[in-house]
C-alpha cells in the first residue's frame, strides 16, 4: 500500500459498507460482520502489525486517519476497529512464540478480530486496576475467573486481551495480560448490549469462569501488565478515541451544513443558511472546534512518533478533548438543525448519542483531567 492507500481504503469501505447500514444497525443494535469482513479484506486489520507477520507496519498517523474516516460513517464500527488495533498491538508487544505469531498472521490476513477486556465492575473507570486474580495451574498456565464490563465486539471477536491480577499480586497494579481465545471453555457473554450510543459495537459484559490459559498465551511477565497498559495500550487507545471523536465532529459539521444549504424559508425565498446569520455563526464555531481537535491529534501523533517531554501530556489531552469536543459539536448540531435533527431526518441524533460515549469510556474525562493536572504540576500519575 502507498502512504495514502489505507485511508483511501477506509473511505471506500465507509462509503460502500458502513454508511448504507449505519442507521439500521444502530436502531437494531446489530454488529456489522460485513464491516469487519471488508476491513479484513482490505488489509486494515493488520494496519500496525509488523511486516514479518504480514502486517502493514503503518504509523500512528495512518491509524488516526483510518479510524476517523470510519467514524464519519459509523462510530460503532470505528470503535470496534480501534479496539482490535490496540489489542493486536498488545499481542505484538508480547515475547514471540509460535502460537501468538499464528494469531498475528491471522489478524494481518483479516481472519482474526481481537479486542480488549480490561474494565471490571469493581474497578470501573480505573481500567488499569483489575479486581480479578489469576490462579496458578501448577506450571500449566493459569485459570482466570472474572466479570468484565463493556467488552467491545463481545461474542464476535476471535480473541480477547484480558487483564487480571497476577497470582502473587500485592498491589492493584500488579496485573498480567493474557490472550484468551473466543472458544475457551468457561468464556461467555453475560447479556446483550443495549446502550444509548455506539449501539452497534456489541460492547457487552463478559464472564470468565475458571478459564484455563496456557503459558504461551501469557502476553506479559507476571505483574508486567500495568506497564504494557501505559506504554502500549493507553497511547493508541487515546489516539483512536480522539480520532473517533474527530470523525463524529466532521460528520456533524457536514450534516449541519447540508441542512442549512437545503432547508428553506419558502416565504423568504432563501435557505436557512442564507437567512439566519446566527446559525452560520454556530456552524463556524463547530468547524473551529473540529479543526482544533484535528490539530491537537496531529500534534499528538508527531509526539508519539518522536517522543519528548510533552508526549504523555498530549496522549492524555487527546482523549479528554476529543470526548468533550464531540459532545459540544453534536449538541450544537442538534440545536442548529432543530426539529429535523430531533426527528432523526439528518443522522445527527445518532452522532449526538454516539458522541457521549467517549467522555464516559475509561479513562473518563474526569480521570484524565486528574492525570493532566498532575502532569502539568510534575507529579507522578500513580
Amino acid at each position: 500500500m502507498s502512504i495514502d492507500a489505507p485511508v483511501q481504503a477506509a473511505r471506500d469501505i465507509a462509503t460502500r459498507v458502513l454508511a448504507p447500514a449505519a442507521s439500521a444497525n444502530d436502531r437494531a443494535g446489530t454488529f456489522s460482520t460485513d464491516a469487519v469482513r471488508a476491513l479484513g479484506d482490505a488489509g486494515l486489520l493488520g494496519l500496525m502489525l509488523p511486516a514479518d507477520v504480514g502486517g502493514r507496519a503503518s504509523s500512528p498517523a495512518d491509524f488516526a486517519a483510518v479510524t476517523a474516516a470510519l467514524a464519519e460513517a459509523d462510530p460503532s464500527v470505528a470503535m470496534v476497529y480501534l479496539m482490535h488495533v490496540v489489542g493486536a498491538a498488545a499481542v505484538a508487544a508480547a515475547p514471540p512464540n509460535p502460537r501468538l505469531r499464528a494469531a498475528l498472521a491471522d489478524m494481518a490476513a483479516g481472519r482474526h478480530l481481537s479486542t480488549l477486556a480490561f474494565s471490571e465492575a469493581g474497578s470501573r473507570s480505573h481500567f488499569w486496576a483489575p479486581v480479578s486474580r489469576a490462579v496458578s495451574a501448577n506450571g500449566q498456565g493459569v485459570r482466570i475467573s472474572a466479570q468484565k464490563s463493556f467488552v467491545t465486539g463481545a461474542g464476535h471477536a476471535q480473541s480477547y486481551v484480558v487483564s487480571t491480577l497476577a497470582p502473587d499480586a500485592s498491589s492493584p497494579t500488579d496485573s498480567t495480560l493474557y490472550l484468551v481465545p473466543h472458544d475457551t471453555p468457561g468464556l461467555s457473554i453475560a447479556s446483550a448490549w443495549d446502550g444509548m450510543g455506539l449501539r452497534a459495537n456489541a460492547s457487552a459484559p463478559m464472564v470468565l469462569d475458571e478459564c484455563a490459559v496456557p503459558p504461551e498465551l501469557q502476553l506479559t511477565a507476571d505483574r508486567g501488565g500495568f506497564a504494557t497498559m501505559l506504554e502500549v495500550v493507553l497511547p493508541l487507545f487515546n489516539l483512536g478515541s480522539a480520532a473517533v471523536a474527530l470523525g463524529i465532529c466532521r460528520a456533524a459539521v457536514a450534516a449541519t451544513a447540508a441542512h442549512l444549504r437545503t432547508a428553506r424559508f419558502e416565504h423568504l425565498g432563501a435557505t436557512l443558511g442564507e437567512a439566519l446569520p446566527t446559525l452560520r455563526a454556530q456552524l463556524a464555531s463547530m468547524q473551529i472546534a473540529t479543526d482544533a481537535l484535528g490539530a491537537l491529534i496531529d500534534d499528538g501523533v508527531r509526539r508519539m512518533t518522536t517522543p519528548d517531554d510533552l508526549t504523555m501530556l498530549r496522549v492524555l489531552e487527546m482523549k479528554a478533548a476529543g470526548g468533550e469536543t464531540a459532545i459540544t459539536v453534536t449538541s450544537s448540531a442538534m440545536r442548529v438543525c432543530g426539529g429535523a435533527a430531533f426527528a432523526r431526518h439528518t443522522g445527527i441524533e445518532r452522532l449526538f448519542r454516539d458522541a457521549h460515549a467517549g467522555a464516559v469510556m475509561a479513562p473518563t474525562a474526569d480521570v484524565l483531567r486528574e492525570f493532566i493536572g498532575k502532569a502539568v504540576l510534575g507529579l507522578p500519575l500513580f
